[in-house]
């Protein structure tokens, strides 16, 4: 019997109208648009505006377009993994609201945290249940609301991020197309140069962590990105060694989009030039969970049955990892 491999069939993304651009900014703090383009490659983003919408609402107008592409229904989805570091409420779980909008009646489902690496570490997870042959329908989300937790007033992470939904629908699939190897990591020590300090058990929501600003995305910039640009490009590289691929197997690198600089160096490190590399972080900055499906969302028409995809992340916590895919049509 053929080995099954969870492979993507589907793709589909969605973005706010609202564009949020440098020049916006500007007149909210102080910076300017050659300062942020220079040290991110960020020209605008895209903000979910709307009394009462939250990631989920991202989420449905790309899994329903997703959903119409594979020409199938909400009630033939067996699993939802919904990837979020902004999810509606502390619970229920965004996955279960999300199933109850689309109508996705025979599906359970939970949320993954993994910040910025969470759709590698939800794509990793639902190809689990496939190659198991339990599960033939996993639908995997990557979204975050991240205009909820951002402070307007503080210029280093204001510019940063962005709105956006992407997901993906995986199928078993006995083509050797899929996914085939993934290498996922995590250093805890890290969370402190990279978290939300308030809200959770440890700094329960009250007047004194609302007024201390607890309750906004906290970045040490100059220590998190040494420590991404180095980690994502070594993951990816490592998962190349691993497999025996060269640059020249590789038809695309799909990095998070988290800065310029970082997906820049991971395409160094792993031998790619500039046109086999995914871009559009200067469309909608960082989306946290987003990027990586949205990239593949926007690509998907120049993407060919049995290409080899590199994907690569980092995100707080620390959390990094690369998965290696072949394109399955």
């Amino acid at each position: 019997m053929s080995k099954i491999h969870a492979a993507i069939t589907a793709v589909n993304g969605y973005v706010p109208e609202y564009v949020l651009t440098n020049k916006e900014l500007e007149t909210m703090v102080d910076t300017n648009d050659e300062w942020i383009v220079s040290r991110t490659g960020i020209k605008e983003r895209r903000i979910l505006k709307g009394e009462g919408l939250a990631t989920s609402d991202l989420a449905v107008p790309a899994v329903k377009g997703l959903l119409e592409k594979r020409g199938i229904t909400a009630e033939d989805i067996d699993l939802i993994i919904f990837c979020t570091s902004t999810p509606d409420m502390l619970f229920p779980a965004t996955a279960n609201i999300l199933a109850d909008k689309i109508g996705a009646k025979n599906a359970w489902g939970y949320d993954l945290q993994a910040a910025c690496s969470g759709f590698l570490f939800g794509l990793t997870t639902g190809s689990q249940f496939i190659e198991s042959g339990k599960h033939k329908k996993v639908l995997v989300v990557g979204a975050d609301k991240m205009s909820s937790v951002v402070n307007y007033t503080d210029r280093n992470t204001c510019i940063l991020f962005g709105d956006g939904c992407g997901a993906v629908l995986l199928e078993p699939n006995t083509e050797g197309n899929g996914i085939q190897d993934t290498i996922l990591k995590t250093d805890g020590s890290g969370g402190q140069y990279l978290n939300i300090k308030g809200g959770g058990s440890l700094n329960p929501a009250s007047h004194e962590t609302v007024e201390a600003g607890l309750h906004y995305a906290y970045q040490e910039g100059k220590t998190v990105f040494k420590f991404a640009v180095t980690n994502m490009a070594d993951v990816a590289h490592e998962i190349m060694v691993r497999n025996q691929l060269t640059a020249d197997d590789i038809a695309w690198l799909v990095p998070h989009q988290a800065n310029k600089r970082i997906i820049d160096a991971t395409a160094e490190r792993a031998g790619l030039p500039e046109e086999k590399v995914m871009v559009n972080i200067h469309k909608y900055g960082n989306t946290t969970s987003g990027t990586i499906p949205l990239c593949l969302w926007e690509w998907e028409s120049q993407l060919k049955k049995g290409d080899n995809l590199i994907l690569a992340a980092f995100g707080g916590g620390f959390t990094w990892g690369s998965v290696y895919l072949k394109w399955a049509y």
